[in-house]
């Protein structure tokens, strides 16, 4: 290309790219083809005289993103860089939270009613928010607020009714009961009872997932070793607000549920979006046994994670999108 070439091809660029004119337009105003314009702007990127770039904040993976997302049928999938001092011990960093509570402002939308069930990762979610539009908030899982007093499930909930100036039904009961009975009887008493009642309202759900293992996940830490090791026995692989799956995702263990104050699979399946925050290599097997399940159809993970994710050959994921319970959950 002649000077005059690069004068005008740069001049057609700025025009297409910067100002954001159609080729029409442009055709007009240099009096010539639209043709003629595309064949230029076209040259105009083969010889690097246009150079496009799509950027993302730093923090964020596009690609892993994108490829996760793809890969386990998601509507939504932010992968976010992990901590360079993470090990490989650790799960769910703090900025999880922040990256999910951007993804909740995006995704609620005036009148809305937003659940949030119990988890770490929820928690930092919820303490994060600065802007949520006015809707209702509910709580969807018991108490457990061991080492979080004041940052625990409750607050979480109204936490977020404040940022959004909505309602908050928060539910002060135990997530894990004795026995069946004792869980029935807590789900009549009048509060909680309220709570309930919005289960099948809720548009938007938050929820942490838990490898089974101490620490990671809060039901292992609540019950005995015995209950341990007799879920352990049935496969059990992950944990998501108190409902187990085993590693193709399937759902086991189904008495514990009857014991714990938590929304049930099939009114969790029945949520158009459920947005799941867990990440770190340790948590990764979880999280694909859980997504496995079609119960989520949002990730908030980070690269460690999403590495493990990428690489799994495990059983064929059912969609996410899919919310229909093949299994009668």
């Amino acid at each position: 290309m002649g000077p005059a070439e690069l004068v005008q091809a740069a001049a057609m660029a700025r025009r297409f790219y910067l100002e954001g004119k159609s080729k029409i337009q442009i055709a007009e105003e240099f009096g010539v083809s639209r043709f003629k314009v595309a064949r230029v702007l076209e040259t105009a990127l083969e010889r690097d005289l246009v150079r496009i770039e799509i950027r993302v904040p730093s923090e964020l993976d596009a690609e892993r993103s994108d490829a996760l997302r793809a890969r386990y049928g998601l509507r939504h999938a932010v992968v976010v860089e992990s901590p360079a001092d993470a090990s490989e011990d650790a799960a769910d960093p703090e900025n999880l939270g922040e990256v999910a509570a951007d993804l909740l402002g995006e995704l609620v939308a005036e009148g809305d009613v937003l659940g949030l069930a119990w988890g770490r990762s929820t928690i930092h979610m919820a303490a994060a928010l600065h802007r949520l539009p006015p809707c209702t908030v509910v709580q969807l899982t018991g108490v457990y607020d061991a080492g979080t007093a004041d940052r625990g499930s409750v607050e979480a909930v109204r936490r977020a009714a404040d940022v959004s100036g909505g309602e908050a039904h928060p539910i002060y009961a135990p997530m894990l009961l004795p026995d069946s009975a004792t869980a029935a009887a807590l789900r009549g008493q009048t509060g909680i009872a309220r709570a309930f009642e919005y289960f099948d309202k809720v548009t938007v759900a938050c929820v942490s997932i838990g490898s089974w293992e101490p620490g990671v996940s809060t039901v292992y830490d609540m019950l005995s070793e015995q209950e341990r090791e007799h879920y352990a026995s049935l496969g059990a692989a992950a944990e998501m607000s108190a409902h187990l799956f085993d590693a193709e995702g399937r759902r086991i263990g189904r008495d514990l549920g009857e014991r714990c104050i938590t929304v049930e699979a099939d009114r969790l399946r029945r949520i158009p979006e459920v947005v799941a925050i867990a990440g770190g290599a340790r948590k990764a097997a979880a999280i694909g046994a859980v997504l496995r399940s079609g119960l989520v159809t949002s990730l908030v993970t980070d690269t460690a994670a999403a590495d493990h994710l990428l690489l799994e050959t495990g059983p064929g994921t059912r969609p996410a999108l899919d919310r229909t319970d093949p299994d009668g959950a």
